[in-house]
């Protein structure tokens, strides 16, 4: 049975969704075509009619994954604007993003496979960086002043790298700690 373009379109946006989840949660290398198809409500056979390869569909997801947490970053600084630094610390740094991986920054779940996995999954997330620094710098420009200079990308990497850290270990308390202290160098005035 033939399908319809819409419904192709469909298809292709449901596989392209569920890849940016599971990619998120197990890694590229981790997600076999099967679980994926079946994921996004599919069949197997029908992977080949919608992606040239495997490495297509992570070229379109990852871009998908960075396009969606820009948007996300630019409606909260624009919802916070008394302080949009703060909302954004606040968000990244958050248990429930740090329990949430498949839904939360691609750059933390994927940075070391994407830094194994070509020219073209590393363009699109530095690009992905470069917007996401973009808005870190807006977000330091219009919050209220700190008693230390702060630039987008020591934010950007405090944040990166503390959720990270957070995700790797075991002891809970921990964890929370890593976040609390991040976010406290980020946001609160004093010494660094």
């Amino acid at each position: 049975m033939r399908v319809s373009r819409a419904q192709a379109e469909e298809n292709r946006r449901a596989v392209v969704s569920a890849a940016g989840k599971l990619f998120r949660e197990q890694g590229f290398d981790g997600v076999g075509l099967s679980a994926l198809m079946k994921s996004a409500g599919l069949t197997h056979g029908g992977f080949y009619k919608q992606f040239a390869s495997k490495d297509a569909l992570i070229a379109e997801a990852c871009g998908q994954m960075i396009a969606e947490s820009v948007e996300k970053w630019q409606h909260l600084c624009a919802c916070n604007g008394d302080d949009p630094l703060a909302a954004l610390v606040n968000e990244y740094l958050s248990p429930d993003h740090r329990d949430r991986p498949g839904e939360g920054c691609a750059l933390a779940a994927l940075g070391p496979d994407v830094a194994r996995h070509g020219a073209e999954t590393a363009r699109c997330f530095e690009s992905g960086i470069c917007a996401q620094l973009a808005a870190i710098d807006g977000a330091i420009a219009t919050s209220p002043p700190r008693d230390t200079a702060r630039s987008a990308i020591a934010v950007f990497s405090t944040m990166v790298g503390a959720l990270l850290l957070a995700r790797t270990v075991e002891d809970q308390t921990l964890s929370q700690h890593i976040l609390n202290e991040a976010t406290r160098s980020l946001l609160e005035p004093g010494e660094r």
